[in-house]
């Protein structure tokens, strides 16, 4: 086997990350197994892009938070380029919302970048043979934040409840009459069980559908 044919063999990595370190651990990581290869690395979401348009890679490892183009952006604008792309989010966060949005916008895996290094290695040998990866901790996550069955709208409103914005505050960040704004936060009260702003966004974040950064 040529060298060249062996590389083909392998699972092609883009890398997005903007922490160093997190960066070069990757890369290390990779370089002690023989079936992946990081072929570019980044730390900017729109040279993510670019790079994904010139070396097609495989599976993409990209984080939420990252400077020129976020994580959400990101994987739907590489969903557009390549619809059959791979990709695993590696987050220091894991809220149900975080999970939730990146599946939703069409992340195949999802792994705390507090979890050992080899369940990266095994989420993208899983999204690459186009399987999906979730660890327990991650699923349950998602499980409760879809059973908030809280609406987009709804999960607008509460983050902006969250930063103690009042209603008039919210209406007037969502483009939306005041009035809306209370029945979006009558109806978020229901689903969530609260009798109050300041208990309901305990039970959010206690069932990790926001979190308070």
């Amino acid at each position: 086997m040529t060298p060249e044919t062996k590389s083909q063999t392998r699972i092609r990595i883009l890398l997005v990350e903007d922490h160093i370190l997190m960066r070069m651990g990757l890369v290390s990581a990779t370089r002690n197994e023989p079936d992946m290869v990081v072929v570019a690395e980044t730390e900017d979401g729109r040279q993510a892009l670019e790079a994904f348009r010139q070396h097609r890679p495989d599976v993409v490892i990209l984080d939420l938070r990252l400077p020129g183009m976020d994580g959400l952006e990101l994987i739907k604008a590489l969903r557009q380029e390549a619809a059959e792309v791979r990709i695993v989010v590696l987050s220091s966060y894991g809220g149900g919302d975080d999970v939730f949005r990146a599946v939703q916008n069409g992340a195949s895996g999802y792994v705390m970048k507090s979890m050992p290094l080899e369940q990266v290695l095994e989420a993208v040998r899983v999204v690459h043979q186009g399987g999906q990866f979730f660890p327990r901790e991650i699923a349950s996550r998602m499980s409760q934040r879809i059973h908030s069955d809280l609406s987009s709208r709804e999960l607008e409103v509460l983050r902006l409840i969250a930063q103690g914005r009042s209603n008039k505050e919210i209406a007037s960040a969502l483009g939306i009459v005041e009035g809306t704004v209370k029945a979006h936060v009558t109806n978020i009260f229901n689903k969530l069980g609260a009798v109050d702003r300041t208990h309901a966004i305990t039970i959010a974040m206690k069932r990790q559908i926001i979190q308070l950064e």
